[in-house]
C-alpha cells in the first residue's frame, strides 16, 4: 500500500511515464531539478504526514535512496 502511494507521488511530479528504478536520480532523471525536488518532498510529507529533516531533503537524491530515508520516519515501503 505505501509503495503504491510512494510511486504515485513520483508519478504526480514526474509523469506517468517515469521509469521508477535504481537509475531514477536527481539531475539524471528527466525533470528532476531543484524545483521538482522540493515539490516531491512537499508531496511526500503531505501524503505520509511526516516532516523531513533538512539533511534528509538534501540527500533525497534518488528513488531508491528515498525509500531508505522515508523509513526513518516510520513509513514502511
Amino acid at each position: 500500500m505505501n509503495l503504491e502511494k510512494y510511486n504515485t507521488c513520483f508519478k504526480e511530479i514526474f509523469g506517468d511515464d517515469a521509469r521508477l528504478d535504481e537509475d531514477f536520480k536527481f539531475g539524471v532523471a528527466q525533470g528532476w531539478d531543484s524545483m521538482a525536488h522540493m515539490e516531491l518532498i512537499a508531496l511526500l510529507e503531505d501524503t505520509f504526514d511526516i516532516m523531513f529533516e533538512t539533511e534528509d531533503i538534501l540527500h533525497y537524491g534518488s528513488y531508491e535512496n528515498g525509500k531508505t530515508i522515508i523509513k526513518k520516519y516510520g513509513v514502511e515501503i
